[in-house]
């Protein structure tokens, strides 16, 4: 069955709050980030307008390592979200299998997985093969978030600071569509900058999703620069119309100026 281009909703989670930052600003150390918007609501606030508004698909991204002493206060806000609306988000940031099942029996549709697939640089398939048997792989995203270096864009890992020797291109999306429901991508290097969508991974996603390997396989939601409606529309056209798209940072209810029923409407077209 074809998919068709979707908006998908987002809470980012740090240091307890939610917050729109630029993404490759991200340091573990002392926790720091460029924050472009902190919130005045709680995540379940954003879930339930997002419930409200029939929204799903959506992912829950917490930005503070498990070794933060942050951390317990972001993944209470996360839990709190997915109680709201429950089966109707995902959750990524800090996954491992041996932690997954307890955020799905949170609510959460799906768990996102980064850095435990892709341990040291490279992909691990038995820890690909452990998350499928613990978790289901209908219950699974990968999360291919990636920078540019040279002419390829590559994974990063450890909240978008470590670069992998995998890159995102058609083996590397073959190899990996079996084992879960959807892929996730933030591109990183101009993630909450609003300054435009990197348009050259775009156009190679959606290259692969409308060739014959990728027509039948799994969704695609991509994140990264969207800061007008225009830039949907460039979005649907390089992904062939079936790239789901993330808004974050330029968003009205995150102090950006896109309104959101506007965006809704947009991707539906």
């Amino acid at each position: 069955m074809e998919a068709s281009m979707e908006f998908r909703p987002c809470i980012d989670l740090h240091n307890g709050q939610v917050k729109q930052i630029v993404g490759s600003s991200l340091a573990d150390q002392n926790d720091e980030a460029v924050e472009n918007f902190v919130a005045a609501a709680d995540a379940a606030h954003y879930a339930k307008l997002y419930q409200e508004k029939g929204l799903k698909g959506g992912h829950i991204i917490l930005l503070n390592p498990e070794s933060s002493p942050y951390y317990e206060q972001t993944k209470a806000q996360a839990v709190s979200a997915l109680g709201a609306y429950r089966g109707g988000l995902q959750v990524g940031g800090g996954i491992h299998a041996e932690n997954a099942a307890f955020f799905l029996d949170a609510g959460a549709s799906h768990v996102i997985v980064t850095s435990y697939v892709f341990y040291g640089g490279h992909i691990h398939m038995e820890r690909l093969e452990k998350l499928c048997r613990t978790v289901g792989r209908e219950h699974l995203v990968l999360d291919l978030s990636c920078r540019k270096r040279g002419d390829a864009y590559y994974i990063v890992t450890a909240r978008w600071q470590n670069f992998t020797e995998e890159k995102v291109d058609s083996h590397t999306l073959n190899l990996l569509a079996g084992f879960c429901d959807e892929f996730l991508i933030h591109a990183v290097d101009v993630e909450g900058k609003n300054q435009g969508i990197e348009e050259v991974l775009v156009r190679q996603l959606g290259a692969w999703s409308q060739s014959g390997e990728g027509l039948s396989k799994i969704p695609i939601t991509y994140a990264g620069g969207v800061h007008s409606y225009e830039d949907i529309g460039l979005l649907r056209t390089l992904g062939g119309g079936r790239i789901h798209v993330t808004v974050g940072s330029a968003l009205e209810i995150f102090g950006g100026s896109l309104l959101l029923e506007e965006v809704i409407r947009r991707c539906a077209e």
